[in-house]
């Protein structure tokens, strides 16, 4: 049975679309990138930003790292806030926390970001972590899976017990680098069809009610 509840934030927990899409377009414009279509810039959701503005922007790794910066200049004062919660998401995870599960974030986002956000949105008071990428670069999620582990005490025998709750492949494949399982949602859209199945998810849902009961039940 699980206990222990690891969940992604941007396009799992918030849909972040709309604050994200505008300060892609913010850095790329202001770094003299191409000008990205609808369909290529959602897939910067997800993935680490600085691998995502060198794939899709052909940008350098120092340039990528420029853009993440360019990013920020935007995202924190305003875009941040261009973001809403999933339906039911808040309610579901006061409900698992008072049924005795073990809450906790994994994103790859800055930490200082992950804590704002979660704080405005009403999801702080059920997470026992809030575990972020560091201020100087982002985490694939592996790292912060780690992370999470270890300011919740938690070793190699407790790994059965946890559980990856993400939104596109990167979640899936970086809960099975750190040998835990991963369940993939389709609140928004934002994977591929197929995609999380695909990377070897345990289940995927479409909404809250479901995500909830596979809990439950496993």
């Amino acid at each position: 049975m699980y206990r222990y509840i690891f969940f992604d934030l941007d396009g799992t927990l918030t849909d972040s679309k709309e604050g994200v899409v505008n300060c892609v377009r913010y850095a790329a414009q202001k770094l003299g990138g191409p000008q990205l279509d609808d369909e290529t810039v959602l897939k910067f959701i997800g993935p680490p930003l600085q691998d995502s503005f060198m794939r899709y922007c052909g940008f350098s790794a120092e340039k990528g790292l420029e853009a993440v910066q360019v990013f920020r200049e935007r995202y924190v004062p305003v875009g941040q806030y261009e973001n809403r919660p999933g339906p039911g998401l808040v309610e579901m995870c006061r409900r698992l926390r008072e049924k005795g599960y073990v809450l906790a974030l994994a994103s790859s986002k800055p930490e200082e970001l992950c804590v704002s956000i979660c704080d405005r949105f009403g999801f702080a008071p059920y997470l026992s972590a809030t575990t972020g990428s560091p201020p100087d670069g982002d985490w694939e999620k592996a790292d912060v899976i780690r992370e999470a582990m270890r300011r919740l005490g938690l070793t190699e025998t407790d790994k059965p017990a946890i559980l990856m709750v993400g939104d596109r492949k990167f979640d899936v494949l970086g809960a099975k680098e750190c040998g835990i399982d991963c369940a993939g949602v389709e609140f928004f859209g934002y994977a591929a069809p197929g995609e999380l199945a695909q990377a070897g998810a345990v289940a995927v849902v479409s909404n809250a009610e479901e995500l909830e009961q596979f809990i439950l039940t496993h």
